[in-house]
């Protein structure tokens, strides 16, 4: 209303400038004086008609905006609750409230819906397995950066929290995610596998913490490809919920166009992985917090890699901290197998492998400074220098886990800060103008536009009253009956000798745990 009071004083004083004009000039004729009337008509109509347009452009009048009619201001048009016509009860989620919660800024405004059910016949069909104990705070996110870029399908093994009925209620709800638990039948079915009749992963067998993992992931994922079959699948990938795949040479960033685009006769194809570098001891959310990463030696020249060897390490016992030997996507084919938790292999083939040379897994960890007591409280080896090469694969695991079981937390943190925090800004920049390390956001992006326009808000209002045993049940009537059958082996000795015969043939040797990446001597070159 402000305009139109300035607009109306506006009039009044033209009028009265037209009435002074003609009151103070000399009537000459009829005709003057008509054109005076006329001027004074032209000056009180023409601000009236402005006006009167100005009124009609800013009038709401009884128009309807749907994305303010919505009983949810952050719910776009389409984003409907599934069985109810009215929002839902707000229920909060101890563990992920802040992480997940909604903002005043809707990043993506066309979803279809939370589900991301558009597109199902796209080809190729591709699925993740994964054997996780997160919380809904790191597998959400997860789970739904992949379907944007092209996943369909979960298949998720759970154990602790993400066992527990509120995680576990909220991932069965969404489409396309198969949530496994980690019962007595299911490690029966397990212990029927023909795994364990051969020797290629023998070595890992019976020991503790990182190698009990190994195992357990390696029949995960034999199971997985079953059910992988079963669904239809194309590819299967095998990832922690603590990696992203990164398509960053496919076009539309899209993991199904990467794999799309592959020839026929590719079996195999291997993701290097990036670490993550965190900038800061107080990250709670690394998928939007960190961008930071170092390159995989895969994806360097060999003068770079060795000339910033010494810098990148920053006194750790390697390059990485963790694994530097990628994950590995397969082809869903008959006598497929996991060959360890990083690569595939083929009981009747060598298979054709091939290697990205742009496409990465950005591997986020120890991003969080509690990282460090986790991993310790799974694991109850004792924290000698014998006894962790008993419990971890890699030198850096090894070290975290004495310096959490021995030490306070203010030395902690001050080994925390020495060893995994990236705190020298000057290295940080040489490494990334060398291309050592690289600046990546589109995860980043993609996360926190899911998150503003509120689709994980509505995956936690939304989730089904599912029961465990309902689903434990339909599980083992389908699922595992399939499974049995094709991994079970109650057979006789002679049987298994076969089994063992086939797999000599084209064993491919151990499976491929995780690795450290190379260091100078393997090239038998001095350093700069």
């Amino acid at each position: 209303m402000y305009i139109y009071k300035h607009v109306f004083h506006l009039i009044l004083i033209l009028i009265l400038m037209a009435a002074l004009s003609y009151s103070s000039s000399k009537p000459i004729s009829s005709s003057y004086q008509a054109l005076n009337y006329r001027l004074l008509l032209l000056l009180t109509l023409l601000p009236l008609t402005v006006a009167f347009f100005a009124f009609i452009l800013q009038w709401q009048g009884g128009l309807i905006d749907p994305l303010l009619s919505s009983p949810d201001p952050f719910q776009f048009p389409g984003m409907d609750y599934p069985g109810s016509n009215s929002r839902p009860h707000r229920r909060s989620v101890s563990d992920c409230v802040d992480v997940l919660g909604q903002s005043r800024s809707p990043a993506f405004p066309y979803f279809k819906d939370w589900n991301f059910e558009f597109g199902s016949n796209l080809r190729p069909k591709i699925c993740i397995v994964s054997s996780t104990a997160a919380g809904l705070e790191q597998i959400l996110p997860w789970i739904f950066y992949h379907k944007v870029i092209g996943v369909s399908t979960f298949f998720l093994f759970v154990e602790g929290k993400a066992a527990s009925p509120v995680v576990s209620k909220v991932l069965e709800s969404i489409p396309g995610v198969e949530v496994i638990y980690r019962t007595k039948e299911l490690e029966e079915q397990q212990a029927k596998s023909r795994i364990w009749n051969e020797t290629w992963l023998a070595k890992f067998f019976y020991k503790p913490c990182n190698h009990e993992l190994f195992v357990k992931q390696t029949l995960n994922m034999e199971m997985a490809i079953v059910m992988s079959r079963d669904a239809g699948m194309d590819w299967i990938i095998h990832l922690d919920t603590d990696e992203l795949i990164h398509p960053s040479s496919a076009r539309q960033y899209s993991v199904r166009q990467l794999l799309a685009d592959l020839p026929e006769d590719v079996d195999m194809v291997v993701f290097p992985n990036y670490e993550s570098c965190v900038e800061r001891d107080d990250i709670i959310e690394p998928f939007t917090e960190v961008s930071m990463f170092k390159k995989n030696f895969d994806h360097l020249p060999i003068e770079a890699y060795l000339g910033n060897y010494r810098r990148a390490i920053r006194g750790n016992p390697n390059y990485f901290l963790t694994y530097g030997n990628g994950k590995a996507a397969a082809r869903i084919q008959d006598h497929l197998r996991p060959h360890g938790a990083h690569r595939w292999h083929n009981y009747m083939k060598a298979p054709k492998e091939i290697k990205l040379d742009e496409a990465a897994v950005l591997h986020y960890t120890y991003t969080k400074f509690s990282d460090l007591t986790s991993r310790r409280d799974r694991c109850g080896c004792k924290p000698t220098k014998e006894d962790v090469k008993k419990c971890f694969m890699l030198e850096f695991d090894r070290a975290a886990f004495i310096i959490a079981s021995t030490a306070t937390e203010e030395e902690m943190l001050r080994w925390y800060r020495h060893h995994v925090v990236w705190t020298n800004k000057a290295l940080n920049l040489k490494l990334l103008k060398r291309g050592i390390l690289t600046r990546i956001y589109t995860p980043m992006a993609i996360i926190q536009g899911l998150r503003e326009s509120g689709v994980f808000g509505s995956v936690l209002q939304s989730a089904q009253t599912l029961s465990k045993d309902k689903f434990l049940s339909s599980v083992e009537s389908s699922n595992f009956s399939s499974v049995d059958k094709q991994i079970g082996v109650k057979e006789s000795q002679a049987t298994a000798r076969r089994i063992l015969d086939i797999n000599d043939n084209f064993s491919g040797g151990s499976a491929i745990p995780p690795l450290s990446p190379p260091v100078p001597d393997d090239f038998h070159i001095g350093i700069s």
